[in-house]
């Protein structure tokens, strides 16, 4: 069986540009990016050609790249060093973010900073409207932290225009960019801003985080004073090798983007009764969540599987988990209106073929699954359409 993939959000294959620099990578520059030797000078100069790659991507000054290993410490580095150098401060975010900002969050309220989880509108968008007004009622905010662009539903939030709210109260703007980097454009006014290599073409272990000029970090790693002092630990000079050239990489906005609105129409037209969350508001290139009414998204997961077709019932990092998605309830959907959502997100190895194969097998599954099952009753569910 032919398998394709179809959920480049949770994970990018490694580019092949990129393998060939990480396996060249790997077997000539071993010397440590600290050392003074030959071997270590050339570590460092690779190390540092790759900052100025990343932040060529970005669009900021080199100096104002931190490596990380990956978008979760980032996110952990930008609130947990923002917070805890302003005791008891408060934190507004959204409801809708990864669990890397939830569960940091989280942490930060049990360490007595006050939290405020701003709703989305019902196509999953932040307004800096909302933001606003949580900054005034909480009072002394010390940090914003808001997603680029969400994982599960794709949708763009204005981050141009939160970052303005934000730079009105001087407070820090954070944003985790991990779905966005190497799809949009960096965004003018954040402070912090989080990307994560396996997402855009890198191998999994490596990420960085944007610092603005300016912006102090109080870091979550001690041992020694790689990366200006906010990033304890012997570099991963490969995995940051392999994250500049993947930066470097050109990313087909609109040839990706046709062939998610080909799935789109395909699937609307063809399967009753289904609608894509988020559908009025900007959203990634890539990415498609769509709603199957009167049938499970796990069940429609495991199905397409079974054909070759690899897709998502909710974000990477809660698969396993049996509660319904926490961004589609955040967007008013009913619980099992969460359960019956898949996501596609397609990237630069996918093709038309398989975007039309794609369609012919969720057509199919569909019809399986709604047959199969007792609960599924269109006169009753046609409304949500």
């Amino acid at each position: 069986m032919r398998h394709s993939y179809f959920d480049y959000n949770a994970t990018a294959p490694v580019a092949p540009e990129v393998l060939r620099t990480l396996a060249e990578s790997l077997g000539e520059v071993y010397g440590n990016a600290s050392s003074i030797h030959y071997f270590g000078q050339k570590a460092r100069q690779r190390v540092e050609a790759a900052r100025r790659s990343v932040a060529e991507m970005l669009g900021c000054d080199l100096r104002e790249i931190v490596f990380t290993s990956g978008g979760t410490e980032s996110d952990n580095l930008a609130l947990f060093g923002t917070a805890r150098l302003r005791p008891g401060c408060g934190i507004v975010t959204s409801a809708i973010e990864h669990p890397a900002v939830l569960s940091a969050c989280a942490r930060l309220e049990r360490e007595g900073h006050p939290v405020t989880y701003v709703a989305p509108d019902s196509n999953g968008v932040v307004s800096p409207d909302s933001v606003a007004a949580a900054i005034v009622a909480m009072g002394a905010t010390g940090i914003v932290s808001i997603m680029h662009a969400n994982n599960e539903t794709g949708v763009v939030q204005p981050i141009e225009a939160i970052a303005a709210v934000c730079r009105q109260s001087d407070v820090v703007f954070h944003v985790d960019g991990v779905q966005a980097a190497g799809k949009l454009d960096f965004p003018a006014g954040c402070d912090l801003y989080s990307i994560s290599g396996h997402k855009f073409g890198a191998p999994k272990g490596v990420g960085a985080i944007y610092v603005r000029k300016g912006i102090a970090l109080d870091p979550i790693l001690y041992g020694g004073r790689h990366e200006r002092e906010r990033r304890a630990g012997t570099e991963n000079v490969p995995g940051i090798i392999a994250l500049g050239c993947a930066a470097g990489l050109s990313y087909d906005v609109a040839g990706i983007a046709a062939l998610r609105d080909r799935l789109e129409s395909g699937v609307l037209s063809r399967v009753p009764v289904c609608c894509v969350n988020g559908a009025g508001a900007p959203r990634l290139p890539n990415t498609t969540n769509v709603r199957f009414d009167g049938i499970e998204g796990e069940a429609m997961t495991i199905a397409l599987d079974l054909r070759g077709y690899a897709v998502s019932s909710g974000s990477a990092c809660s698969s396993g988990a049996v509660e319904p998605s926490h961004v589609l309830l955040a967007m008013g959907l009913t619980p099992e209106d969460a359960r019956s959502s898949v996501r596609f997100s397609l990237g630069p190895g996918n093709t038309v073929d398989e975007v039309d194969g794609l369609i012919e097998a969720v057509v199919e599954c569909a019809a399986h699954l709604r047959r199969i099952s007792a609960t599924f009753r269109p006169e009753e569910v046609g409304a949500h359409a």
